[in-house]
């Protein structure tokens, strides 16, 4: 009778600990919510008696991961990263929207017309780096997905306009050299008209060595310093293409190229340059070849670096949420 009696409190023990082992473990998953209204509640257990299988998962107390070392480090890499390029885009828009105004381009002044305006390009360069980059910016110091998501799309919208571009120029090199000349005789016709292109000719002439497309006698084509045409520059070519243009060391002498369309070709040598620019710069791009490669990688690798790091923060985010 005592064995029987042993027994059956050692079989009720048990039920009793098999009963209360799901709603121990209940206690454990609860959500962090109901443990302060089961507080509140009048005694009564409520749905204390459901068991842990039909509990929800999702709403148990959870504490997120904090984030490593490394993810810390990211995420302020990030952020000075983006804030560099800030800065350079809001450089570049300052200068741009500079070089508007102090040409009275949106005043109204008689220049070029404000949409084929070279530094209009410039103007919308520096915004769109200073948009994307403030996004960058905000999404790691606010760690902001939508943000992040945004900066990549647009990184990578970016490279791929790259990637479109280059291909372009390698299918259409050929074409491309008679539209660069076909730019450059326009140029030569607009010379005295737009500061932007004559500072432009003057650069690459000065730079290369160089006088007019195909050489310093195509300057007849300009209405100004046609042989035809009145005033002092008649007959003659930019200072740009002198081979020594300056006076008493210091000062450029606009007119150290004055009556050169009147001489021969021997006699101009020894005053400008007469050999054209296009095939001087067709020799100097390809000279310069490996400097562009290494200009394109290293644009790659600043743009591969900022979406590697957005996406090492959106999936930091995504492990934490």
């Amino acid at each position: 009778m005592a064995l029987g009696r042993a027994r059956s409190r050692g079989a009720a023990g048990g039920g009793e600990r098999a009963r209360l082992l799901p709603q121990a473990s209940r206690l454990v998953e609860l959500p962090c919510s109901s443990s302060s209204s089961s507080d509140d509640d009048d005694g009564s257990d409520g749905d204390m008696d459901l068991p842990a299988s039909q509990l929800d998962p999702a709403v148990s107390c959870s504490i997120p991961p904090a984030p490593s070392a490394f993810s810390q480090c990211v995420r302020h890499l990030a952020f000075l990263w983006n804030l560099l390029f800030l800065l350079l885009g809001l450089l570049a828009l300052a200068l741009g929207v500079w070089g508007l105004l102090a040409k009275g381009s949106l005043a109204g002044a008689r220049l070029a017309p404000l949409g084929s305006d070279p530094m209009l390009l410039v103007v919308l360069a520096g915004l769109a780096a200073s948009a994307v980059s403030l996004a960058g910016c905000l999404g790691s110091l606010r760690s902001s997905p939508c943000l992040l998501r945004f900066f990549v799309g647009a990184v990578l919208a970016f490279a791929a306009l790259e990637v479109l571009a280059a291909l372009l120029v390698l299918a259409a090199r050929h074409r491309l050299r008679d539209a660069v000349r076909d730019a450059l005789l326009l140029c030569l016709l607009r010379y005295q008209d737009e500061p932007d292109l004559r500072f432009l000719v003057d650069e690459v002439q000065r730079s290369l060595r160089c006088c007019g497309l195909g050489s310093y006698r195509d300057w007849e084509a300009n209405q100004y310093f046609n042989c035809s045409a009145p005033g002092a520059q008649a007959c003659s070519v930019p200072a740009s293409c002198c081979l020594d243009p300056w006076q008493n060391g210091s000062v450029v002498n606009a007119l150290c190229a004055a009556g050169a369309l009147r001489l021969g070709d021997a006699a101009a040598g020894t005053v400008v340059y007469t050999g054209g620019c296009v095939a001087q710069l067709s020799t100097w791009l390809r000279g310069q070849a490996g400097a562009i490669g290494a200009g394109a990688a290293v644009l790659v690798l600043v743009e591969a670096v900022g979406v590697l790091m957005a996406l090492k923060m959106l999936r930091d985010i995504t492990a934490r949420g």
